[in-house]
């Protein structure tokens, strides 16, 4: 067992052996306020979401049965619009949805809001009171096809995002460093909705504060194809010209990129927020996951409210995985897995199935690392961002929530809690089985620090 001491900041200092010396002498000093972790129960770094659209919350898991650009139409403009013109309404849907990121594990997510600089304070404020890490992005489109939901100038839409993140960093700063859990984040929509000129202004602005950037690229064939009828290049070639693919941006979906752009998004440092059960819906084709991974590119799991219908990343996970198996059954039967291009490359031979452990790292450090964060691992130095898990009650044996260990409550089995066990929590788990969560070194619902 290993133990772990966090200081007033929320960061681990201590992180070894319980049976270590050093730990029995700190265990002995602080008995009273260890937190034990139960037998049967283990931990593990809060969920990263890379890609999730707050005012879509309002929505979910409706209109999954249109094509990307006419579901923007018949849904995602209008609740936005809704919602920008309704702040009680905007703060409902906002709560709701912080309420189920921590009861589905999720500590630190990348959002998407709305056009409205008021109404996007408005959600980093939420986010900021409920204890989750929040990369806040409000929206900056100039181009819309609802005349009333856009932004109409490329100037006005610079000058707000650069009010938004002036105004991000004012609610921020009462703030001790360690609690500043709020971030602004550029965020051009994408291509069809920006000018080329608001498109150079973001790259610039993001040049000139440090400021993240997230949008996204080359997610479905309508997309695709409209942005080669209206700018004639590829989206991909759009973003580079503006210098928005930066070691500071994460981009949605990307399934439609070719090997060569793949390797120039690596170059690039850019990451990717890879959304499966989104691109089910909304793209005829599937990421190239581990061909991404070879090139040395960043990837973390998306939930993709409301084009994807939960908030659960633990579904990410599954079908992340589901996904790539189902690749990997096609290269074996010889079928086209991706582009022309991808059949003749070197990776032809490479397995292209991804297993649980490596979805748990995307879900958790990976994620993490695409936003420049420092958690989503347990070491000293980073935050302590947690949640714990609780698989079987170590008096019966019997299982939490879905989960079933016939041998355990019969005596027979072992109560050693091995990667197996946690393979079926990994298949079948759900929210009943997390019982605590932290983030910087705060248990979520509570005012002091552990």
């Amino acid at each position: 067992m290993l133990y772990r001491v966090t200081d007033p900041t929320g960061h681990i200092t201590h992180f070894e052996s319980a049976s270590s010396d050093r730990s029995k002498a700190i265990i002995a000093v602080s008995i009273s306020s260890t937190f034990t972790i139960p037998r049967g129960s283990f931990m593990l770094p809060t969920f990263c979401d890379l890609h999730l659209h707050a005012p879509q919350f309002l929505y979910q898991g409706t209109g999954l049965h249109l094509p990307l650009m006419k579901w923007l139409d018949e849904y995602a403009f209008k609740a936005e619009e809704r919602i920008d013109g309704d702040h009680d309404l905007a703060r409902r849907v906002y709560q709701r949805l912080a309420e189920r990121l921590i009861e589905n594990g999720t500590g630190a997510v990348l959002l998407f809001g709305t056009i409205k600089e008021e109404t996007n304070l408005v959600l980093a404020s939420v986010m900021q009171q409920a204890g989750i890490r929040a990369l806040v992005g409000k929206l900056s489109m100039d181009i819309s096809t609802r005349p009333t939901y856009t932004e109409h100038s490329a100037s006005a839409s610079l000058a707000s995002a650069e009010s938004f993140i002036n105004n991000i960093e004012a609610l921020m700063a009462p703030l001790p460093p360690h609690q500043r859990l709020v971030q602004p984040v550029l965020t051009p929509r994408f291509v069809p909705t920006c000018s080329n000129e608001l498109l150079e202004g973001l790259g610039q602005l993001s040049a000139r504060t440090g400021v993240m950037i997230q949008s996204h690229l080359a997610e479905a064939r309508d997309e695709v194809d409209w942005v080669r009828q209206e700018r004639g290049i590829d989206d991909f070639e759009v973003f580079e010209k503006a210098n928005l693919l930066t070691p500071r941006t994460v981009q949605a979906h990307c399934t439609y990129l070719t090997p060569s752009e793949m390797s120039r998004l690596a170059e690039h440092g850019t990451s990717i927020a890879h959304c499966p059960l989104s691109n089910a819906y909304f793209s005829a084709r599937r990421l190239p996951l581990r061909e991404a991974l070879h090139a040395g590119v960043k990837i973390g799991l998306g939930t993709d409210i409301a084009g994807g219908y939960s908030a659960n990343v633990m579904g990410s996970m599954r079908w992340a995985v589901g996904v790539a198996r189902m690749r990997e059954g096609a290269r074996i039967e010889g079928e086209n897995v991706g582009p022309k291009e991808d059949a003749e490359n070197a990776h032809a031979e490479t397995n292209l199935g991804l297993d649980w452990l490596e979805s748990m790292y995307m879900a958790t450090r990976g994620g993490a690392e695409a936003l420049g964060l420092e958690c989503g691992v347990f070491k000293v130095g980073a935050p302590f961002d947690a949640q714990c898990l609780k698989l079987f009650d170590p008096e019966t044996g019997r299982g939490v929530g879905a989960l079933d260990f016939l041998d355990l409550e019969s005596g027979s089995g072992d109560m050693t809690l091995s990667l197996e066990i946690v393979e079926k929590w990994w298949c079948l788990g759900d929210s009943r089985n997390r019982t605590d969560m932290w983030v910087q070194g705060r248990r979520l619902g509570q005012k002091t620090i552990v």
